[in-house]
């Protein structure tokens, strides 16, 4: 498997895009993905990123996230700022988009899952959405801090009936 860099960055931007402009929380972001790729490949045994998820305590997390968001702060993509929300706890990433983005990088299927995702999960805080892949097979399914395997999609039961 090998990553999608352009559509990578580009699902970032949308994602910030569609929600005002922003995505609060690494966490949530982190989920996003997961459900887009996780989503796309039960449906059509596709990704979107071309990432590989580890199961990590909170939930799946795209193991290249970090690369490729210091790649777009670099090259004046994406903005990420340290919001102190409350004391005693680390400060909230919130991820906003400096450029538009790029959707001709995407095809029809993969724009309607991106749109999917924004619509299901956009409005989900980073903590209900970790909770809400902590209840799914793939996560269950893998060994803590192992790859989590995209066959795993398959014990899922999606319903994509309105998408």
């Amino acid at each position: 498997m090998s990553l999608r860099r352009k559509q990578y960055q580009n699902a970032i931007l949308y994602l910030c895009r569609k929600l005002k402009g922003e995505v609060r929380g690494k966490k949530k972001l982190a989920k996003l993905l997961y459900f887009a790729d996780f989503d796309l490949y039960e449906k059509s045994q596709k990704l979107i990123t071309g990432d590989i998820y580890c199961a990590l305590p909170m939930g799946p997390v795209p193991s290249a996230l970090e690369e490729i968001t210091a790649e777009m702060v670099k090259k004046k993509m994406l903005s990420i700022e340290q919001i102190e929300e409350r004391v005693g706890y680390n400060p909230t990433e919130v991820y906003k988009c400096i450029v538009e983005p790029d959707i001709s990088v995407f095809n029809e299927e993969e724009k309607k899952m991106l749109d999917r995702i924004v619509i299901k999960y956009g409005h989900l805080n980073g903590k209900q959405l970790e909770e809400l892949s902590h209840a799914e097979a793939p996560y269950i399914g893998t060994e803590l801090r192992k790859e989590i395997p995209y066959e795993l999609t398959y014990y899922r039961g999606t319903d994509f009936g309105d998408s």
